[in-house]
């Protein structure tokens, strides 16, 4: 029914004049950009032959005499095809920045349905071009109309069809029982880590430099929402890229590196949340790092983690009394949950330390904590002690 739009060769054709501008606003004083083409194998040269005649046949391209200029070349795809890249690097470091916020990562994991758009010797654009700076920021623009009717799959199709957009089958996922999504594989029961990346970080050689380390713990914090207590772990490896610090690889940081990889990989399915429900939260400190999780009951009634969060303390935050750490790891939690918190349902925070019950009512305040307690004020919670014998999530935020 939709095959005009949804298609393995969707036309090539100029798209209808929509009212909006993609504009290339550079720095003042900014000379040409340019950057002569380097010589290519003869294969990418016919490719990239091949798709500038086809993208000048259907009028998206001209012959440019710009005073500006941009090599092209290939990359192979994963399915052994060529993609063509444009190498506006120069281009976009002189290019003001859009000012138009792009949806965060953990925002578009909420709307979860997908779909792509296909791609994209002296040529100009007269449509934008993949690989510039402010595309995103312009493509928001035009696609706010679909957004707004993701839910409903055949309106979707209606509203590219209206507006001569087209997707590739190819790119297409339908009724999958999981699908990867920004670095994340999403699911009916929830999100778990890219199995990729848990394999590249279990497979990673013992670092033998800061620089090594540095490119792992990379790749291994980009996961830490998969980890309680991940800061902690993390600790004595981290204080190997200090300034000052000398590199010495020793038993602390092989059981550290090795309790990371095996932790990950032991990663559970994270819940989607449900901002038609109630949230919870568990938050604890150490001595040295703080963390939290929200949580949410499911249709069974069983509490299931959306996310871990943690990080480590400050110089002056580990002078910090117990109880002051304890508010910080609450303080954090509601920073890190906002989105999810702020202005809904009332909701619980879980703690093991009963003082924090009272805390936002004392009468004796300190400085610190009174400039935290408008802080808590925005929110709607109640706190709830829990021994830490009840609470085993609460201590494995914060300490191993």
């Amino acid at each position: 029914e939709y095959s005009d739009v949804v298609s393995k060769h969707p036309p090539s054709q100029l798209p209808p004049d929509r009212g909006i501008r993609h504009e290339i606003d550079l720095v003042p004083g900014t000379k040409y950009c340019v950057t002569r083409q380097w010589p290519l194998p003869r294969e990418q040269c016919e490719v990239i032959d091949a798709f500038f005649a086809e993208k000048a046949k259907s009028g998206m391209v001209r012959e440019s005499k710009s005073p500006h200029s941009t090599p092209t070349f290939c990359v192979r795809k994963p399915n052994g095809k060529w993609r063509l890249v444009h190498a506006y690097n120069k281009l976009n470091n002189a290019t003001v920045p859009a000012q138009m916020p792009i949806p965060r990562k953990d925002v578009l994991l909420n709307n979860m349905s997908g779909l792509s758009t296909p791609s994209g010797m002296l040529w100009e654009w007269l449509v934008m071009a993949q690989a510039l700076s402010n595309i995103p920021a312009t493509f928001n623009h035009g696609e706010t109309t679909v957004e707004v009717h993701l839910k409903h799959l055949r309106r979707l199709f209606e509203v590219i069809r209206a507006n001569k957009l087209y997707a590739n089958i190819d790119k297409c996922v339908f009724a999958a029982a999981g699908i990867k999504v920004l670095s994340c594989f999403v699911s009916r029961v929830g999100v778990c880590a890219d199995p990729g990346k848990v394999k590249a970080i279990a497979a990673w050689p013992t670092p033998r430099s800061q620089k090594d380390l540095r490119k792992w713990l990379g790749l291994a914090n980009y996961l830490h929402k998969y980890r309680a207590g991940y800061a902690e772990l993390a600790r004595p490896l981290s204080d190997l890229l200090k300034k000052d610090a000398d590199w010495v690889w020793e038993r602390q940081h092989q059981d550290a590196f090795d309790s990371i990889k095996a932790s990950l990989q032991q990663a559970p399915v994270l819940a989607l949340p449900d901002e038609n429900k109630s949230f919870s939260v568990v938050c604890d400190a150490s001595d040295y790092a703080i963390g939290c999780a929200l949580l949410q009951k499911d249709d069974e009634g069983h509490e299931r983690v959306i996310s871990f969060q943690s990080r480590q303390l400050k110089a002056a935050e580990r002078n910090y009394p117990v109880h002051d750490k304890e508010l910080l790891a609450m303080k954090y939690a509601l920073v890190k949950f906002r989105v999810h918190l702020l202005g809904t349902r009332p909701f619980v925070i879980y703690t093991d330390h009963a003082s924090l019950r009272t805390a936002t009512n004392s009468p004796h305040l300190s400085q610190r904590m009174a400039r935290w307690l408008s802080f808590f004020a925005e929110y709607n919670f109640r706190v709830e002690y829990k021994p830490s014998k009840l609470n085993g999530l609460a201590d494995a935020l914060s300490r191993l």
